[in-house]
């Protein structure tokens, strides 16, 4: 996939050389291809920087991994989104976009792009190295849009992730920004670390328990 990287903080520039070494293609977009954050992102062979206009212009998949309330003034430098599929990674922890509660649905409201709310749920450390004990965490994402969803899901996999779970739709994204406030806590606030992650277990259904429910029956 052709993919513009919109942020090359942490999390940006951790998901876009993962993303490389997968295989992607990797536009920067930046607004000064002289001069921007993310200098392993900078070095890195491969990673084509360009404007913010002219990344989104030749990707088909664009991250926003920006502060939640400057999306707005973005926005506008995207182009026309049509057809693309703009992956949320922002959380309006501490500012939200003027006139929206997430910058999800700020990018819902303003382009035409399929929106798909991923990779915000963890620190970037689990996206450089998402293996805890040889077991790889889990992923998680909320959207509407199914086509969206496919790609993030397959973005995750190709990132590391075990798996990339469904919070379900586009009224799930506050509950998944909330989400990410519960790592924050433990990692920041209650002094876990940030070599910390979630993993979704299931129990398999015990036979012999369903066949001693039978015969009570």
């Amino acid at each position: 996939m052709k993919i513009a990287i919109i942020g090359t903080g942490n999390i940006g520039s951790t998901l876009a050389l993962k993303w490389l070494a997968a295989g992607h293609t990797i536009f920067a977009g930046v607004r000064d291809v002289n001069s921007f954050k993310g200098e392993s992102l900078a070095a890195a062979p491969g990673v084509i920087v360009q404007s913010i206009g002219e990344a989104s212009g030749n990707a088909e998949v664009i991250l926003m991994a920006t502060p939640a309330h400057v999306v707005l003034d973005i926005i506008p430098e995207l182009g026309d989104a049509a057809g693309k599929t703009i992956i949320d990674a922002t959380n309006a922890v501490r500012m939200k976009p003027d006139g929206y509660d997430t910058a999800f649905a700020a990018l819902e409201a303003l382009t035409a792009a399929g929106i798909v709310k991923c990779f915000n749920s963890t620190g970037f450390e689990n996206m450089a190295n998402p293996v805890y004990d040889n077991e790889p965490v889990d992923m998680f994402m909320a959207s509407n849009d199914e086509a969206a969803k496919k790609i993030a899901r397959q973005l995750a996999l190709d990132a590391g992730f075990g798996c990339c779970i469904d919070f379900g739709g586009s009224d799930k994204v506050v509950l998944l920004e909330q989400f990410a406030l519960c790592w924050i806590n433990l990692a920041m606030m209650q002094g876990m670390g940030r070599n910390i992650a979630f993993k979704l277990v299931k129990r398999q259904p015990n036979m012999t328990s369903k066949s001693a429910m039978a015969t009570s029956q």
